[in-house]
């Protein structure tokens, strides 16, 4: 009897298969006509492959559909110096984040006028409802948001390059820092002095940061702190060192924001 396949085996197999042609997931998964993240998950081996998928992807990447399907199925690579180089490229290839520095002071007015007033919002958990904004944007759009770099840090994910934001924008007078304590620790909080301009955000940033304030606005900072943790992409980061935006796709629930559908019809 045949033996079938594991959706591991598959996702191993052309993803091999990709960095030989010297593609990326994003050059692959318009030619096939399904998204970056769905790509992703067939990857990694967690989401099926329906056989119309399944012959796209053998003429795009030059393979059998019976070879692929053989047990001893062999991947025949002929290097070159350009090839070489592509695959290269595609390897190192990942998410730069470019800082909107308009869009991310927006950002962060928006939601100092939701919620900056609450009690529990200090730089904590305003920290953590800009990076949850970010990367939830991220994995639905494919796209950066305000492209904000943050870092791995022992209490969750920090936004670099907030401190010279954030004086620029006392100084403008646009947001106030308040000093305090909330349940007997220290706490420093920021107030909107202006409401933010919302034609710097579009229909889908707003809902996107709108349903993480919604989520998230009332946790404590050890709460939503011991959250970001459980994140994937803040999960697999080496302390101290930059979250790469790319990792959105590999979240599990209940983080993932992205429905990543299964086909009725497939090859198991």
């Amino acid at each position: 009897m045949k033996k079938k396949l594991s959706q591991k085996q598959i996702g191993q197999r052309i993803t091999e298969l990709r960095k030989i042609k010297g593609l990326s997931q994003e050059d692959l998964a318009k030619s096939v006509n399904i998204s970056r993240s769905s790509l992703a998950q067939i990857e990694l081996g967690n989401r099926s492959v329906n056989i119309l998928e399944l012959q796209q992807l053998s003429m795009e990447l030059g393979f059998s559909l019976d070879d692929f399907m053989s047990e001893n199925f062999e991947i025949h690579q002929e290097i070159n110096e350009e090839n070489e180089k592509s695959i290269n490229i595609v390897e190192e290839r990942i998410a730069v984040p470019k800082l909107k520095i308009n869009k991310f002071k927006n950002v962060l007015l928006y939601i100092l006028e939701k919620c900056g007033g609450k009690p529990n919002v200090g730089e904590t958990v305003l920290y953590k409802l800009l990076y949850f904004s970010d990367f939830n944007y991220y994995e639905l759009y494919e796209e950066q948001m305000t492209g904000a770099q943050y870092k791995k840090l022992p209490y969750g994910p920090v936004p670099q390059k907030l401190n010279s934001i954030i004086n620029s924008m006392i100084k403008d007078n646009k947001i106030q820092r308040v000093k305090g304590d909330y349940h007997g620790y220290p706490q420093t909080k920021y107030l909107a002095r202006e409401q933010a301009d919302l034609t710097q955000m579009t229909a889908a940033e707003k809902e996107v940061v709108d349903k993480v304030i919604e989520q998230m606005s009332d946790w404590s900072a050890a709460m939503i702190s011991a959250y970001s943790h459980g994140d994937k992409p803040w999960k697999v980061t080496d302390i101290n060192k930059e979250i790469s935006y790319e990792l959105a796709f590999y979240r599990t629930p209940p983080y993932s924001v992205r429905v990543y559908e299964e086909d009725e019809e497939d090859i198991f």
